[in-house]
């Protein structure tokens, strides 16, 4: 066989998926997305992988005591038919602190694989049933460094699939799992969970994408991957203070990220929810972290760092003792703006990776 076979062989190979991401059309990402009653044929599978479970940053990589092996748990929806190899790009779903919802997560996931988008759903809570199974429980316990680890571990879960393009997987996260998107651009926190490898490149989210994510933790290095950030915020949101996001993607674009900043005016939290007006929880606005080059998360009111659940449980009362509950309500004509706008965000990324 000529020397030049071997080339020719594999640039045939890969020439009939570059073509395919080249000729798809993504404006559809921007369009109405597809009806939920008509998705009944794109179940997704059930599927695991992998991951860890360090309480703070600072524990990542420490050793099986403080950052103990997990097996992460999700939700794979793919895109119907055959698909050339590395020809299809994926979304990462992180839930917020009330799980994985019927109307959001897995509404989402199918329609964005109806599109010709895979999606994976993943389960931080499922993953965790030892550590809390209710509210309070799940929020002092599973932290959002644990959803960081599932979400840079799900990564390498969809490179490792061969139909998946690895260079382009968005992130994309709601309330407290929005916070974890955002951590995860942290340039700190991606090459603690996603090291580079010798003489090959690191993996890396292509773009984050935070819905309704409260802005509470500022990093004192505030190097980012890169990548862009997508910040959809509600105009009436108590839980979001808008100020301090500003601060926070002011610091990431000094970090070297694009970020794109949409407030909705007038919704709320969790438009995109089952739930008519209601109050819930308790309002984390008044509360504010630092997280320090090592990795220690700090109270920035007290400057007590966070080291476990008693610490994380003092620190997250003092800043909520009088806050009282938030309003959340669904709210479908900012849902459908919302899609647009992340849809565009996506189609960009998808284009010209």
């Amino acid at each position: 066989m000529p020397r030049a076979a071997p080339f020719l062989l594999l640039l045939a190979i890969a020439l009939p998926a570059i073509a395919m991401a080249a000729s798809m059309n993504w404006s559809r990402l921007t369009e109405p997305w597809p009806d939920p009653a008509t998705l009944g044929d794109i179940p997704g599978v059930a599927v695991s992988w992998a991951s860890s479970s360090p309480f703070t940053p600072a524990d990542i990589g420490a050793g099986p005591e403080d950052d103990p092996p997990t097996t992460a748990v999700g939700r794979l929806y793919l895109p119907p038919g055959a698909h050339p190899p590395r020809s299809v790009p994926a979304v990462v779903l992180l839930h917020g602190s009330g799980g994985i919802l019927p109307s959001r997560e897995l509404t989402y996931a199918p329609q964005l694989a109806r599109m010709g988008v895979a999606a994976l759903v993943v389960d931080s809570f499922g993953a965790r049933r030892d550590r809390g199974t209710e509210f309070l429980e799940r929020v002092l316990n599973i932290t959002e460094t644990m959803m960081l680890a599932d979400a840079y571990s799900g990564l390498r879960f969809l490179a490792a699939r061969p139909e998946i393009d690895p260079k382009r997987v968005v992130l994309t996260g709601f309330s407290y799992g929005a916070m974890a998107t955002m951590y995860a651009l942290y340039a700190q926190v991606a090459d603690k969970l996603a090291p580079p490898q010798a003489n090959d490149r690191p993996l890396r989210f292509a773009g984050h994408v935070a819905f309704y994510g409260p802005c509470i933790a500022r990093f004192t290095d505030s190097r980012t991957t890169g990548a862009p950030l997508l910040m959809l915020i509600g105009g009436g949101d108590q839980i979001v203070d808008q100020t301090r996001c500003a601060e926070i993607a002011a610091d990431m674009r000094a970090g070297g990220s694009q970020v794109e900043s949409i407030v909705y005016p007038g919704a709320v939290h969790q438009w995109d929810g089952a739930f008519a007006a209601r109050l819930i929880g308790r309002n984390l606005a008044g509360c504010s972290l630092r997280v320090e080059p090592d990795g220690t998360i700090r109270d920035g009111h007290t400057g007590m760092a966070m080291t476990g659940p008693f610490t994380r449980k003092i620190i997250l009362g003092l800043c909520t003792l009088f806050a009282g509950q938030y309003p959340i309500a669904r709210d479908d004509r900012v849902r459908a703006q919302a899609s647009q706008d992340w849809g565009r965000f996506l189609a960009g990324i998808f284009a010209t990776r």
